[in-house]
């Protein structure tokens, strides 16, 4: 019964390769991908975020997310425009790690809610140390002129 079946499916294949349907498929006469790399389990995991183009963070533990947030606080909040915009931020991921810290899971690491005026300090440094474009001075206006007047019985010349 087997038999008959492996002879039923070769039959099919070797029919479809004399129809051509094997010809010209995508990837026909390129390596295959990752043949010569070692094994690794979690290879569909890193397929799936190249393809994706997904950040590998999103592998990390929540702790270790937070931390690496924190570590990068200076400079999400360099080019926020105002002081409530980066109250807002710092106050944001605070909440995120307090709400951490109250119920932990994943590894034990060291997180602590982010100092918001150190960051405002930092900030405001940044923002005096760099250098703003003067507004361009407007050119005056030339004087207007008064119409002329005309005449409404003279022709215009020309």
């Amino acid at each position: 019964m087997v038999d008959a079946w492996e002879a039923s499916v070769e039959a099919q294949i070797r029919s479809a390769q004399e129809r051509g349907e094997f010809d010209n498929l995508p990837g026909m006469g390129k390596p295959i991908p990752g043949r010569d790399v070692p094994y690794d389990e979690s290879w569909w995991i890193t397929s799936f975020l190249e393809r994706e183009a997904l950040p590998t963070d999103l592998l990390l533990p929540t702790p270790l997310q937070l931390r690496r947030r924190v570590e990068q606080v200076p400079d999400e909040v360099r080019d926020l425009p105002t002081e409530e915009s980066v109250r807002e931020f710092v106050g944001l991921l605070n909440q995120e790690i307090v709400a951490w810290l109250r119920y932990p899971s994943g590894p034990r690491v060291a997180v602590r809610p982010v100092d918001t005026e150190a960051v405002l300090r930092q900030w405001r440094a940044h923002r005096a140390t760099r250098t703003v474009p003067a507004p361009p001075t407007p050119t005056p206006a030339p004087p207007a002129r008064r119409p002329r007047f005309r005449w409404p019985w003279r022709r215009p010349p020309g």
